[in-house]
């Protein structure tokens, strides 16, 4: 997550959070007063489709804001209403996803002199991207009073799906589409309690009222916390960034945190959600859609070694076959880009050159990354599936 340690409370989020609102505004602000025209700072062709606040109280009026661009080359032989949405969700937990929209994966990249540039490595290339600032009191998201913003995984994904449902209503073609939620860091938990939640409702939902979800996509996810913070020292040491005495005390701290934070003394004061696994959604997901976790080979926190020391833990039936399957070598343009292990609906992409924020470091790559693995080409592809002949790298 943006910001993992077990010793920050709920209060030192809070004001992280309000640092990257203050951000962002002044990155706008700036950008508009730096040019003689907001035109100039702000082209038309950068506004987003749709924006605006999906309300998830009507009460108290608290909403979740959205922002969202259509794709921008929609596949010929695919109408608008079957061309698949992809919504992110940024980590922290509390950060807004419009770091993601300006700095990762969005159309439009601000610049360090606060102008926009094109981004080639877009993710609504050919899909819809959906950003939504979440939980409520999180980026541009409004909370009604602090006692409303969620204080666990279900409310998270309970405010997340009436969002959803708001703006599937907003656009008649929306409905039939369907939807991939995707994110990174500590929405490795949001993701998997947002999955759960869809599906569970959707269990006992009539068909016009489901949830189109169709996978769901975590890149560098904190999911099982107390098992990831535990890689942290081994990893550290492995790469030569610490010695053996180093490692030996890193272990016993990382030991004592997982501790302090699941204490019930301190449970008021901190975070209680922070430490918890959400291993059991996963679980339960990869049986019901499919589901691709990715890395950055660079990430030391929520990377490779992180991500596999819960998955091996999983309980599900296919993880014996998963792990025993072939790493196979992901190739673009001729030049190595990663890796790929599939078995069934669990695919797992290491992403070279990349750290904790892979769209960022990687923006091509894992622009060909999410496109073949929604439309499940190459490596992602099932062997009954045709290969297109306009597959642009090699998986």
């Amino acid at each position: 997550m943006e910001s993992v340690s077990s010793s920050r409370a709920a209060g030192v989020n809070s004001q992280f959070v309000s640092c990257v609102n203050l951000i962002l505004l002044s990155v706008i602000i700036a950008a508009v007063l730096r040019h003689s025209f907001a035109a100039e700072a702000y082209p038309k062709e950068a506004l987003p489709t749709k924006s605006g606040y999906l309300t998830v109280n009507s009460s108290t009026g608290s909403s979740i804001f959205y922002t969202f661009y259509e794709a921008r080359n929609s596949d010929k032989n695919t109408s608008i209403s079957d061309t698949p949405i992809l919504i992110w969700l940024q980590g922290g937990p509390g950060c807004s996803s419009m770091l993601a929209n300006l700095y990762e994966l969005g159309p439009w990249l601000v610049n360090q002199d606060l102008s926009l540039e094109p981004n080639p490595g877009s993710w609504n290339r050919i899909f819809g991207l959906l950003f939504l600032d979440h939980p409520i009191g999180a980026g541009f998201s409004f909370a009604a009073s602090s006692q409303e913003i969620p204080r666990n995984q279900h409310d998270v994904a309970k405010h997340l799906f009436l969002a959803i449902k708001k703006f599937v209503a907003l656009d008649g073609s929306f409905k039939s589409r369907p939807i991939y939620i995707t994110g990174e860091s500590y929405a490795g938990k949001y993701l998997p309690a947002l999955g759960y939640y869809i599906l569970k409702k959707n269990s006992v939902l009539s068909s016009d009222k489901k949830v189109n979800l169709a996978g769901v996509a975590i890149g560098n996810g904190l999911t099982d916390p107390e098992i990831q913070v535990a890689t942290h020292a081994v990893n550290a040491y492995n790469l030569g960034l610490i010695n053996e005495k180093q490692r030996t005390l890193l272990e016993k701290i990382q030991l004592e945190a997982v501790r302090y934070v699941c204490s019930d003394v301190v449970g008021e004061a901190l975070n209680d959600d922070v430490m918890k696994s959400v291993r059991y959604m996963v679980e339960f997901l990869v049986t019901k859609t499919k589901l691709l976790l990715y890395q950055g080979q660079c990430d030391l926190r929520d990377g490779v070694v992180s991500t596999l020391a819960w998955m091996k833990k999983m309980k599900w039936e296919g993880i014996g076959e998963f792990l025993e399957a072939e790493r196979k070598v992901w190739r673009v343009d001729g030049k190595l880009a990663g890796y790929v292990q599939k078995w069934e609906s669990l695919s797992h992409v290491v992403v070279l050159n990349a750290g904790h924020l892979v769209p960022t470091d990687q923006p091509m790559n894992s622009q060909l990354m999410i496109e073949d693995w929604v439309l499940q080409r190459g490596l992602f592809a099932d062997e009954k599936i045709e290969i297109p002949t306009d597959f642009r790298g090699t998986f």
